[in-house]
């Protein structure tokens, strides 16, 4: 939310609508070597998914599926982000497996939830929206900043399913936050749009860190510099930004096969190198395949 909590790009809103061509089952090879030339593993027709699925009751979230293969890559925005926040990569990574985004409760094209917006709330949206859309496992799970730790949390609840992770600038818990940043973040001050309770949500899935398995799981840290940490407001956020590195290596605890690569682009990795993150997942797939 500020600092190396930042929200990263506005929420757009997506009209809603169902595209009902099929598609045909293909293999693709990425073009000119490198690590693009993932071989697709083909599993039948998929069916291209845009549109609103129902995940309780009458309410529904954004779901949008493109490309054939397993395992199916799920990617999970940031903080405030939709589903447009990984148009970045979909195209690259639809071409060799499917690849899936949607968009959280209150934002984009999904419907409004009440809050506070709890650990276990977004978890499970995410559980019953793979289940009600049919999206087959098993999964490679890609979550950007606030984003990992609902994959996390889904991670735990559904080990089996799960193939590989990419953490994307994932920080450890905010310890002492200042009064200004626990007002910021309550789930109903009025920039919260997703009304998420984000210091908690932060909490409950560090506090519920766990071994997945034995699968291929990348952390991507950045290592701010001395006057990035300078600049920042307040002194617990310099302290965290001096230990961001040390501290993500919390995750590492899910695989004995997790590592972490460590980056200087800022928090919002994504934005400052695209191309990395393209290629951290790819290289994911890849090892998820080959286990």
């Amino acid at each position: 939310m500020t600092g190396q909590r930042g929200k990263g790009r506005c929420a757009s809103t997506r009209s809603r609508f169902v595209v009902a061509s099929l598609a045909l089952a293909v293999v693709v090879t990425g073009c000119g070597g490198g690590d693009d030339a993932v071989q697709t593993t083909t599993v039948g027709s998929d069916v291209p998914i845009d549109r609103v699925v129902n995940v309780a009751g009458e309410r529904g979230l954004y779901l949008r599926c493109s490309g054939t293969g397993s395992p199916t890559v799920v990617m999970e925005g940031g903080d405030g982000d939709t589903s447009d926040s990984y148009a970045f990569a979909e195209r690259r990574l639809a071409a060799v497996t499917r690849t899936c985004v949607y968009d959280r409760a209150n934002l984009g094209g999904s419907d409004p939830a009440p809050g506070p917006r709890g650990f276990t709330d977004l978890v499970e949206d995410l559980d019953r929206l793979l289940v009600n859309a049919d999206v087959p496992g098993p999964y490679v799970l890609v979550g950007t900043s606030g984003g990992g730790y609902i994959v996390a949390g889904y991670a735990f609840a559904n080990p089996t399913q799960i193939s590989g992770m990419a953490f994307i600038e994932v920080p450890a818990p905010f310890r002492d936050p200042p009064p200004p940043i626990v007002e910021e973040t309550k789930w109903n001050h009025p920039s919260n749009v997703e009304q998420r309770d984000y210091l908690q949500v932060e909490k409950d899935a560090w506090a519920a860190r766990k071994e997945v398995g034995d699968i291929p799981i990348t952390i991507v840290s950045n290592a701010y510099s001395d006057d990035e940490i300078e600049a920042a407001t307040f002194p617990s956020e310099r302290n965290g930004m001096r230990t961001n590195v040390q501290d993500q290596r919390g995750w590492l605890t899910l695989s004995p096969r997790a590592k972490q690569t460590i980056v200087h682009t800022g928090h919002a990795v994504e934005e400052a190198d695209p191309e990395l993150v393209i290629n951290v997942i790819l290289e994911v797939i890849k090892a998820a395949r080959n286990q």
